[in-house]
């Protein structure tokens, strides 16, 4: 049911099955599944089997009506299913990272961070002008200095349509990052253009947490492998039970590893380690070895400043101990 052709861009040919669009919420540790739809084609031609009758006050019709809008509007539509879970930006890759997608996000009063398409199709108000990414690249182009990878940032604005005003256009940020072992680059564009560079690349790393789940559902949780039906319910119901149990597997996880789930406790011993300084614990150790050396019988005190001394210069590097035993 409703099974169509889609592209596949890993092989880069056409086969039957569903797109399937998932959102969910990670926190850098932890990765949960909010939602998904399993999307056919919009196009009648494409469909290879239409949709069956289905009683329109039932949430299987409207995953039906779903499986057939285009992706932008099903993205619009999880996000405002899942408005009232708390989260700061949205996350996606160069596939939704469009003028008119990130636009319609912030509408919904997200943020956005996203990798853009290197692509000579979409302009960006910088300097004055439309420009392509390319070319704004080709405008700030340094070589990194040091270890660093950033090349650079711009701010920008993004339009929805191409006869917007330039007082309706919505302000971005594009930072720019030489890619790893090639001289290739990246560039990530965030709709906050008050964070910092280095915070934009930290928050898009969250976005990797998507990349296991798929991973880990494929290869260790049997999705799309364990059922045999026709049934687009019965598609819908066994994708479900296999993000039901990646929460469980994710919810035990953090359970287990994660020092934040003991609540108030993990904050208290947090503030308790911040406020004591390196020079309060150091004070501390000193005064508790004057405390020993007073205790200690005048006979043993030579003896037990030799050995302390001994060990001292015992866990030296050899280079140093060699030259403190030279200037003794």
């Amino acid at each position: 049911e409703l099974l169509s052709r889609v592209f596949d861009h890993t092989s880069h040919r056409y086969c039957r099955g569903f797109r399937m669009l998932t959102l969910g919420w990670s926190d850098g540790n932890t990765f949960l599944p909010v939602n998904f739809n399993l999307l056919s084609s919009p196009k009648d031609e494409h469909v290879l089997y239409p949709v069956q009758e289905t009683d329109k006050r039932t949430n299987g019709y409207k995953r039906r009506q779903q499986a057939r809008m285009s992706t932008t509007d099903v993205l619009i539509e999880m996000l405002r299913n899942a408005g009232s879970i708390p989260a700061r930006f949205v996350l996606f890759d160069s596939w939704f990272t469009l003028p008119q997608t990130v636009i319609r996000v912030k509408r919904e009063n997200r943020d956005v961070i996203g990798m853009v398409r290197i692509t000579e199709k979409i302009h960006y108000f910088c300097n004055g002008k439309w420009q392509d990414i390319k070319s704004i690249y080709g405008s700030i182009c340094n070589k990194p200095c040091g270890s660093s990878k950033i090349v650079g940032s711009v701010c920008v604005k993004i339009r929805e349509q191409r006869d917007c005003e330039l007082e309706e256009c919505t302000d971005a940020k594009i930072v720019f990052i030489q890619e790893k072992k090639s001289k290739d680059w990246l560039a990530l564009l965030s709709t906050d253009i008050l964070l910092p560079d280095e915070e934009i690349i930290r928050i898009y790393g969250k976005r990797w947490d998507i990349e296991v789940f798929f991973k880990v559902c494929k290869s260790n949780l049997a999705l799309a492998r364990e059922f045999q039906g026709r049934s687009y319910d019965m598609l819908t119901a066994a994708t479900a039970i296999v993000f039901m149990r990646y929460a469980m597997l994710s919810i035990e996880a953090r359970n287990k590893s994660d020092d934040r789930t003991i609540g108030e406790l993990f904050y208290s011993y947090c503030q308790e380690l911040q406020d004591i300084r390196f020079s309060q614990s150091l004070l501390l150790l000193l005064t508790r070895l004057i405390g020993i050396l007073k205790e200690t019988k005048p006979s043993n005190k030579n003896k037990l400043q030799e050995k302390m001394t001994e060990l001292f210069l015992n866990a030296l590097p050899s280079y140093l101990r060699c030259q403190l035993l030279l200037c003794a």
